[in-house]
């Protein structure tokens, strides 16, 4: 990984930042507690001098958002809402990034966007990680029983109209994040449409 790091960084240089998380327990054939693992293995980045700056530790709970704030650049939390977003900059500080994930479906239709977001969120609702994060954001067991209540649903996936999404994106900024990373769920031929009508609610799209 560090080699690949330094490859990139060489052909592009300051284009790459390399993000770094501990997987799933359900997902290994040996358990071991994700702090360690992430411990070891950034002590490992250190060691062929990928530089602390350049890598951002997927995180969730308080103790790997102070991990990623003491070893990384920030944190890249994944399947949260604002609400968290707040927490995690309560937590890390102010002095590091802070780039929450939130998948979106342009929809006006809300049984169908729910019905869109569901089949990607009940993948997660298998992995302990984020069954017990969403228990500590307040959400109940017959919330995160499959297949998801319409509750969890609406709050980590944005759906509606472009502004409707866009507002809800904001929120994470409010709350204190740098960045939103934005996931479109649904056919890859609403990906180019909907980051476009999103860019124009958000104030990004291409000036003339």
């Amino acid at each position: 990984m560090a080699e690949s790091y330094h490859r990139i960084e060489q052909a592009y240089p300051g284009r790459f930042v390399l993000g770094v998380g501990a997987g799933h327990p359900e997902h290994i054939e040996v358990y071991r507690k994700p702090y360690d693992a992430l411990v070891e293995y950034l002590d490992e980045l250190d060691r062929y001098a990928v530089p602390t700056s350049r890598r951002v530790v997927a995180a969730l709970g308080d103790g790997v958002l102070r991990l990623a704030a003491r070893r990384g650049a920030g944190a890249h939390p994944y399947l949260i809402t604002p609400e968290h977003t707040a927490h995690a900059r309560e937590v890390m500080g102010n002095t590091v990034f802070l780039a929450p994930e939130h998948k979106v479906v342009l929809c006006a239709d809300v049984e169908q966007a729910r019905a869109i977001g569901r089949k990607t969120v009940e993948l997660y609702l298998d992995l302990s990680n984020y069954v017990n994060n969403w228990k500590r954001l307040g959400f109940t067991d017959a919330d995160v029983a499959k297949p998801g209540s319409d509750q969890l649903l609406d709050a980590v996936v944005a759906h509606g109209t472009a502004d409707q999404i866009a507002k809800r994106l904001s929120q994470h900024l409010e709350a204190g994040a740098d960045h939103v990373a934005i996931q479109v769920l649904g056919d890859w031929d609403q990906l180019l449409p909907t980051l476009t009508e999103l860019a124009g609610a958000l104030g990004l799209a291409k000036r003339a």
